[in-house]
């Protein structure tokens, strides 16, 4: 059973930095692309951010040139590497793994950009 928990979430100032983990489990770790989704109350979970198993990343417009995902499979652990953050960057931040028919999600963690 997949199981996907992700941590390092906070409240931060706008300009600050956060680096997000998503620790996985249960799950052959290095298969999986794996992702990055935000959401606020009353909008729809959107693309932050996505690595391949093969290392190849994505990111969102909103995420170009700020954010940088990475992960390490010795670990089965996914980042998500925050900077120059700003108060539209927060949200709950989901990590998602997927693998032909597997779709995995965690609990989230909330990023707060405020001063």
């Amino acid at each position: 059973q997949v199981q996907l928990v992700e941590s390092g979430g906070g409240l931060v100032q706008p300009g600050g930095s956060l680096r997000l983990s998503c620790a996985a489990s249960g799950m052959s770790f290095s298969r999986y692309a794996m992702r990055w989704y935000r959401q606020t109350p009353g909008k729809q979970r959107e693309f932050v951010a996505h690595i391949g198993s093969g290392g190849n990343t994505d990111y969102a417009g909103s995420a170009k040139g700020r954010f940088t995902i990475s992960r390490d499979n010795a670990k089965n652990t996914v980042y998500l590497q925050m900077n120059s953050l700003k108060p539209e960057d927060t949200a709950a931040y989901y990590c998602n793994a997927i693998r032909g028919s597997t779709n995995s999600w965690g609990q989230g963690t909330q990023v707060t950009v405020s001063s």
